[in-house]
């Protein structure tokens, strides 16, 4: 598919989700259950995940938000309902707010078990819930040169994706504690700066050949050529409360990636921003969510967020008039101006009634219009 303008691009959504009990809160190993149980519905558009609390929607290639609406609200439909079947909610945070002691509970696929044994303690609270977003670019050299012009844009996105201030019950004083978990892993975060497919393929089994990664053609970066699919894969940001939030973000991707690879398609390499500066900024990201300031792409200074929400509209305004996509993303700062981030929004569900409101009105947020039901 041609990937001319924003509107001809398809993109595609993957969404993860914790299973909660509606009586303590606590996150359910139900996965396997409540997968089997939506896919009655939906088919391969659910699936299980790394931990036994969760369970993964997708949607397939979407060119229009209409059309990715209509399938993300499939897919939260069927699995909501495969929840309730089961006796549990289901959860849209970045990380769970109440969870039992002891080590996460990691489903048997082999790939996770492998992760398990490499990684050892370190997988041992990592339940985290993600969106990842897929934009159509089959061409996997112009997707490594575009996603060098991405790289300074992933802070702003996990600031403006902030939903994960918990964990264990206790605010971590982060927005995205989630991207703090991951933070660790040496094959996760920005990817490295690289001047061609070769020298990112070069740097992979570099990193895998130190153990650090399973293997070479999974890196797990924030911005990937998807190994299985023709796509540029975005997956920066935690799972997101609101629908309608989901679909504005996706389609503010699929224009940030056609304004940069028009720049990649003329030549231009990108900025070389080094990778701990970029460490360092995804950081103050996670710590402050959508507040106060963040990270320039352009400067590396400090500026408010309103500037830089100006600053990515203005970047992507032609593709996104293309697509018919400008007020879904103006919506979305309008939201993010006047309520916050999730992380803004599950502390003040806190304040008003405990770690347990905070999963009550989570479970309700992510069933949109189905919440009033249960």
């Amino acid at each position: 598919m041609e990937s001319g303008g924003g509107g001809t691009v398809p993109i595609g959504v993957e969404e993860e989700f914790f299973l909660v009990d509606p009586d303590t809160r606590l996150v359910a190993a139900a996965g396997p259950a409540v997968a089997a149980r939506a896919a009655r519905a939906v088919g391969e558009l659910v699936t299980e995940e790394f931990a036994l609390c969760q369970v993964e929607g997708r949607t397939p290639p979407c060119r229009s938000a209409a059309e990715l609406r209509g399938h993300l609200q499939r897919v939260r439909a069927a699995l909501v309902a495969a929840a309730r079947a089961e006796g549990l909610g289901l959860c849209a945070s970045g990380t769970p707010v109440l969870q039992e002691p002891g080590p996460v509970r990691v489903a048997a696929h082999p790939r996770y078990q492998a992760g398990r044994a490499q990684y050892r303690s370190m997988m041992d609270d990592f339940a985290i819930s993600a969106l990842h977003v897929h934009v159509h670019l089959p061409d996997r050299e112009l997707a490594v040169m575009t996603a060098n012009h991405l790289r300074p844009w992933v802070p702003l996105l996990i600031a403006l994706s902030a939903n994960s201030p918990f964990e264990r019950g206790r605010d971590t004083g982060y927005a995205s504690w989630r991207s703090v978990l991951r933070s660790r892993f040496p094959c996760l975060g920005p990817p490295p700066y690289a001047v061609s497919l070769q020298d990112h393929e070069r740097l992979a089994e570099t990193i895998a050949g130190t153990e650090a990664m399973l293997d070479a053609g999974m890196p797990f970066w924030d911005l990937r050529p998807n190994p299985r699919h023709p796509t540029l894969e975005i997956r920066a940001m935690d799972v997101l409360q609101d629908l309608d939030d989901t679909v504005a973000v996706a389609v503010l991707l699929r224009a940030l990636v056609v304004a940069a690879e028009g720049l990649a398609r003329r030549g231009d390499p990108g900025p070389a921003w080094p990778g701990e500066v970029l460490r360092a900024a995804c950081w103050r990201a996670a710590r402050d969510g959508w507040r106060d300031e963040g990270f320039d792409p352009v400067t590396g200074r400090s500026r408010p967020v309103t500037e830089l929400a100006q600053q990515i509209t203005a970047f992507t305004a032609e593709a996104l008039e293309e697509a018919g996509d400008l007020g879904e993303v103006t919506a979305l700062f309008g939201r993010l101006a006047g309520r916050g981030d999730g992380a803004a929004r599950q502390r003040a569900w806190a304040a008003g009634g405990g770690s347990t409101a905070v999963v009550d009105r989570l479970v309700l947020a992510t069933a949109g219009p189905h919440g009033e039901r249960g």
